[in-house]
């Protein structure tokens, strides 16, 4: 055994037993993968007509889902969009898993971490209705409908979840955080199993007018909203909103063996790290980036060379993709390993990215597969990498990936995954 596989013997105790995504470019990992694979977005203009019209040039907008489907009837009007697409995941992860709570874990032994931003367009829409029709208008029910943790407080009403229950609020680097809170809980032997992620659902006038006053926004691609997002790109002029969810079912090994459940990955590691710099802007030298990534290669037990591959973050801001690139090099020197964002084909879901590139992480791992990132027409020789760039690449022998998330405030999340160890394996 290498020295590699003997420190992953030592680490390989928590596993990713299910996925459920909702995105722009699929409602599942498979189908998420296969679009950006394929070089499908899931970019567009906003109705002409509709609310967004004068706020967004280009949005990622999630498919539909009746909220009666996730709620009873009388709740379901009641609750923020983003409450109900992490419902909607936080179901097809558990059903993927093969979990039901009370017959394969413990209540007490699951707990459930989901975070986000909250129901900020449900908030703009009371404080609206008061300012035209007076207090009295305001819904008695508008906390429940919009705070961060309700995500989390209906998952587990939903599943008879009675765990561990919290949601994190490190904007862009929330849902990847879960993550690592999840993975810190099951290590410590106080859950068997954890469900964590973020829904988020931004896509509305007032949250879009502050990302564009700030001059956030990809601007003049409304002839081509799928060209808008280009992360590493010299042509890049800002990020594409996104709305959307994903939610991962963590487990501890021995639980999955004890009921026969296959895993698509180990969790390693992660890192978690702050820049001390600015409120919106990374700082340019990369080094709370690169100190985020070395941590979570030492928590995963690994070096740089074991790395097959990065999923960056990769908004396709001017600054962002500059600092990421140089802190990736100065982790993984000039020849690191091979690097693209998911963010060019589903837009920029904030909080909930960290969780889909998670999983899109995980399947190129098991496929020995690597997503391109799309409209990579023109790499920055700023950012120079091994990019994946003009259809995916082949990456036989892989054994570990990374995949980063960074958010508003300077928080960085690195999380490491691995192929399963010794348990069963998923087929993806």
């Amino acid at each position: 055994m290498s020295e590699v596989s003997r420190r992953n013997a030592r680490r390989a105790d928590v596993v990713v037993s299910g996925m459920g995504l909702v995105t722009p470019a699929g409602s599942s990992a498979e189908e998420l993968m296969s679009a950006m694979c394929e070089g499908r977005s899931g970019l567009v203009r906003p109705d002409p007509d509709g609310p967004l019209a004068d706020s967004l040039e280009v949005a990622g907008f999630a498919p539909p889902i009746d909220p009666g489907s996730v709620l009873p009837a009388p709740e379901a009007r009641l609750v923020d969009r983003c409450i109900v697409l992490a419902m909607r995941a936080a179901a097809d992860a558990l059903a993927d898993a093969g979990i039901e709570v009370g017959r394969d874990v413990d209540p007490y032994r699951i707990g459930v971490i989901l975070s986000g931003t909250g129901g900020l367009a449900t908030l703009e829409s009371q404080v609206v209705l008061r300012t035209e029709r007076g207090r009295l208008a305001v819904s008695p029910y508008l906390l429940p409908a919009m705070l961060p943790n309700m995500a989390s407080a209906r998952v587990a009403i939903r599943h008879g979840i009675r765990g561990y229950s919290s949601a994190i609020g490190t904007a862009c680097a929330a849902g990847a955080q879960s993550v690592g809170e999840g993975l810190r809980l099951l290590r410590a032997d106080e859950a068997d199993v954890v469900v964590v992620g973020c829904g988020e659902a931004p896509l509305f006038p007032t949250l879009a007018d502050t990302f564009g006053n700030a001059r956030a926004l990809a601007r003049g691609w409304t002839d081509d909203p799928a060209g808008a997002s280009r992360p590493f790109d010299r042509r890049r002029n800002g990020l594409v909103l996104g709305e959307g969810a994903g939610v991962l079912v963590l487990e501890r090994a021995g639980h999955a063996d004890a009921r026969g459940a296959a895993g698509y990955a180990d969790v390693l590691g992660w890192g978690a790290t702050n820049d001390a710099h600015h409120p919106t802007t990374p700082h340019p030298d990369g080094e709370g980036a690169a100190a985020c990534m070395r941590q979570a290669l030492r928590a995963a037990g690994i070096g740089p060379r074991d790395v097959g591959y990065v999923n960056a973050h990769g908004t396709g801001t001017r600054l962002g993709d500059l600092a990421e690139a140089v802190a990736i090099r100065k982790v993984f020197g000039g020849h690191g390993p091979p690097v693209s964002a998911t963010k060019a084909v589903t837009g920029h879901l904030l909080g909930a990215s960290g969780v889909v590139e998670s999983a899109v992480s995980v399947l190129a791992l098991r496929r020995e597969l690597l997503p391109p990132t799309h409209n990579l027409d023109d790499p920055d020789p700023a950012c120079e990498l091994d990019h994946v760039r003009k259809g995916p690449r082949p990456a036989p022998g892989i054994s570990h990936v990374m995949s980063n998330s960074f958010g508003f405030g300077g928080h960085n999340i690195s999380l490491v995954y691995g192929l399963p160890s010794t348990r069963l394996a998923r087929t993806v």
